[in-house]
């Protein structure tokens, strides 16, 4: 059984490089070595290392405007074992409902003592207007997408990595396949994009109406059957009808033929090579993406990815932290 706290190894009190950020919105700008800093420092909370003593109080606010079982949770497990001062915020009861704007709550929130918020929300890029004010505007917080529209996702991104370098001990030339809903994914976005500079050989599969030419430059689209037996990491991605609205496959959608054509069922999942994992991010829509009966087997990192969220979300905040100077940290 998984445990929830930490995994006790031999720690080495090392030097760490530690990451400082002003805001953590993708990972696009991040340097392979920041990256590879961010996965040490969660593998480093994973196994019982010290958090960081905070010697101001730090206040921190989750601000969901999308649905959000795993990363919501995530985020604010992470906050309270740093030892923050989780602030709660309710969109469904909030003055976003009345017309207020994104900045406009962000500027209540630093006008009340907020120092950070954790946003999803269904805008790509919304966080622009919150890192860029323009110049007749004042507003200094540190913002963390927790997810925006179809654009980036990075803790998953980067969760996906910690746990792939957790399972293999590094990305140079793993075959890694990414597959199902790549054109509505923000998951897919930010994971090709960086186990591509990370080393990795990319591979796409799923419906080709779902997948576009401008993924080329990070890898090659297969059929699924060709790929299964060469990968080392499969990485399905959740069909998001609430993003097909004006989908033309939407309707014809048959969750039983998309299973036998696109997703890891018994014979596939024999096919695999010994040490091949199965990611996905969640939700995952069973007998659909992946076999219900195989959520839970030896292969897919279904809950070690869930598991592994917390410590890279911990590593995350803390770089914000240390970039915004908060909680007397530098």
């Amino acid at each position: 059984m998984l445990q929830a706290f930490c995994f006790r190894k031999n720690i080495k009190m090392e030097k760490l490089n530690l990451v400082s950020l002003p805001h953590f919105v993708s990972v696009e700008n991040l340097s392979v070595e920041e990256v590879e800093a961010l996965i040490n420092r969660a593998e480093y909370f994973k196994n019982c290392g010290a958090t960081p003593r905070l010697t101001q109080p730090v206040y921190i606010s989750n601000m969901f405007f999308e649905d959000s079982s795993r990363t919501h949770t995530s985020f604010e497990m992470a906050e309270r074992k740093l030892g923050l001062t989780v602030i709660p915020f309710d969109p469904a009861h909030s003055s976003v409902n009345k017309g207020e704007t994104l900045y406009d709550t962000s500027l209540i929130m630093d006008a009340v003592g907020v120092n950070i918020e954790v946003i999803r929300h269904s805008q790509n890029e919304y966080y622009q207007d919150l890192i860029r004010p323009k110049k007749h505007q004042r507003l200094n917080i540190g913002v963390i997408n927790a997810g925006d529209g179809s654009g980036q996702h990075p803790s998953q991104c980067l969760l996906d990595m910690m746990t792939i370098h957790e399972h293999f001990g590094h990305f140079k030339g793993l075959k890694v396949a990414i597959v199902g809903d790549i054109t509505n994914s923000r998951v897919a976005k930010s994971n090709m994009e960086l186990l591509t500079r990370l080393g990795a050989e990319v591979y796409f599969s799923g419906p080709e109406y779902w997948y576009s030419s401008e993924y080329d430059k990070y890898g090659k689209y297969e059929k699924l059957d060709k790929l299964i037996p060469e990968m080392d990491v499969m990485m399905l991605l959740r069909v998001q009808h609430e993003r097909h609205s004006d989908d033309p496959n939407e309707k014809n959608f048959d969750a039983q033929a998309y299973h036998e054509k696109y997703g890891i069922n018994h014979k596939r999942y024999q096919e695999l090579k010994p040490d091949t994992i199965i990611m996905h991010p969640g939700p995952i829509n069973h007998d659909v993406e992946l076999s219900g009966d195989l959520v839970e087997s030896d292969k897919c990192m279904f809950t070690r990815q869930m598991q592994n969220g917390v410590f890279m979300r911990m590593a995350m905040i803390e770089a914000v932290l240390r970039g915004r100077k908060l909680g007397g940290l530098n």
